[in-house]
């Protein structure tokens, strides 16, 4: 299906683009949400009237994302989850538990924002985009953690996955002491000398 961009959409094109898409795509995603227009003459012609006022809109809505992204660049947020002594989660942090992290530190945030390159399944910092506007994306650092203690000690670059040498210290066995040249004789348990 061909259809007319009223927005810019990352890997297709620009506003006012006319793109061939998948027919699920189309019907399901960029018509619905107000995306895209089936791509025919009067839809042309009406897109070429609304076009001064979607510019201006998108000009607009990108403006706002610029000011949110100069406060949200760099800015660190801390998801605490349940993991092993290795640091493998039980689980993974997915763009949903992100968005809730990040709003919980004061953004607006939809998880269809948080771009994910691969899912996070161990401990430690990890760098997040944030797509807020089709032209407009920021890093942020999410802090996986067990505890809001061990997520201070991450932040300061302390690696909290390393095995400590908590191990019991077993005893060298020294074969000169403690022998008893009497004790090997007797039979065990009994305190019997055996028969010769």
């Amino acid at each position: 299906m061909q259809v007319i961009l009223l927005e810019r959409i990352g890997r297709l094109g620009q506003m006012g683009d006319v793109v061939k898409v998948k027919d699920g795509y189309a019907r399901n995603f960029l018509l619905p949400q107000g995306k895209a227009l089936r791509a025919t003459k009067d839809n042309q012609t009406e897109f070429e009237k609304r076009r001064v006022h979607l510019e201006a809109r998108n000009l607009e809505q990108k403006g706002e994302a610029e000011k949110v992204a100069t406060t949200l660049a760099g800015k660190t947020f801390v998801a605490i989850r349940q993991a092993g002594d290795t640091g493998q989660l039980y689980g993974s942090v997915s763009p949903r538990d992100m968005a809730e992290v990040i709003e919980a530190g004061g953004f607006s945030v939809d998880r269809r924002q948080v771009i994910l390159e691969k899912p996070i399944k161990t401990l430690g910092l990890h760098q997040v985009k944030v797509q807020l506007h089709p032209e407009v994306q920021v890093k942020v650092s999410i802090n996986v953690a067990r505890s809001e203690d061990e997520a201070e000690r991450q932040s300061r670059g302390e690696d909290v996955t390393m095995v400590r040498d908590e191990a019991p210290q077993l005893e060298t066995y020294q074969p000169d002491e403690g022998f008893d040249e009497d004790a090997h004789d007797e039979i065990p348990g009994t305190g019997e000398q055996p028969e010769a």
